[in-house]
């Protein structure tokens, strides 16, 4: 089988990325209309495959975006793609929008929905013990658990704590934390792990549930709700996780330093995540 350098996929048409045309009148191009995700690669295989085509079609139904085909013929499909790239770690996206017609706020009929998937050579695993963090009022819309394509707030928040030196912004809605730009956030205070409850306000990210179940294995303590900035401000640990940087740890906050208290712990559910991705 010949390999591609990267490669991206359109309705069934197979292209390298930079090659690849898509319809000006596909309504994710007009109103983001869609929803998206993105995993891991490592040695050809999509790590956590079935926990992101489960959220995908959770999302798709929640924005009422018909779906032609099964979770099984949408996983077959991806698993078919990443072989033909040659690197075997790789960053894979995909998205799926209600589909291409003339501009129009209704839902257009009769139309099937387009699935755009691109994947790409990666530099592997990060985990960072640098990690700067900026809060930022969290403005969002009350689905942010729904992995739809309108993203603004989150690229203005992320092009914020850039500018302000940092690596990722930290949502605060009403004085509670919720999430980053594109990262759950989550602490630990005396050795129990604290994340924020699923609810519209954060995304269910995979990396968030997969630490979740380390703690059960590894019998720390696990409490989901929501905390304040000042909480986090005290924490032991921060630490921030998504697909591509699964356990990043905060060292500062707002200018501060915070957490590196509790190494030992985070070692624990770092090695978790090595030996998932090793299997």
């Amino acid at each position: 089988m010949e390999q591609m350098k990267n490669l991206a996929y359109y309705n069934g048409k197979i292209t390298l990325i930079d090659d690849m045309m898509i319809p000006a009148n596909d309504r994710g191009f007009y109103f983001g209309d869609g929803i998206y995700e993105a995993a891991m690669v490592f040695n050809h295989k999509i790590y956590a495959l079935q926990d992101h085509l489960d959220r995908m079609f959770n999302s798709a139904a929640m924005l009422r975006i018909e779906l032609p085909y099964t979770k099984e013929e949408v996983g077959a499909l991806l698993s078919d793609l990443v072989l033909k790239v040659e690197s075997g770690c790789q960053f894979l996206y995909w998205q799926v929008t209600r589909g291409t017609s003339p501009r129009n706020h209704l839902f257009p009929e009769g139309v099937t929905s387009n699935l755009y998937v691109y994947s790409k050579p990666w530099k592997g695993v990060e985990m960072s013990d640098e990690y700067r963090l900026k809060s930022i009022v969290d403005t969002r819309f009350f689905h942010c658990n729904i992995k739809t394509l309108n993203l603004i707030p989150n690229i203005m928040a992320a092009q914020q704590a850039k500018e302000a030196g940092c690596q990722e912004a930290v949502f605060v809605r009403d004085g509670y934390v919720t999430e980053g730009s594109h990262s759950n956030v989550s602490m630990i205070k005396d050795g129990v792990f604290i994340t924020h409850p699923l609810d519209n306000l954060i995304l269910p990210g995979t990396e968030r549930k997969h630490i979740i179940a380390w703690c059960g294995e590894l019998g720390i303590p696990v409490e989901e709700r929501a905390f304040t900035l000042e909480e986090l401000m005290e924490a032991d640990e921060i630490i921030m996780s998504s697909t591509s940087h699964p356990s990043m740890r905060a060292m500062e906050l707002d200018g501060k330093r915070v957490g590196m208290k509790n190494p030992e712990l985070v070692q624990k559910l770092r090695d978790k995540y090595m030996e998932a991705i090793a299997q």
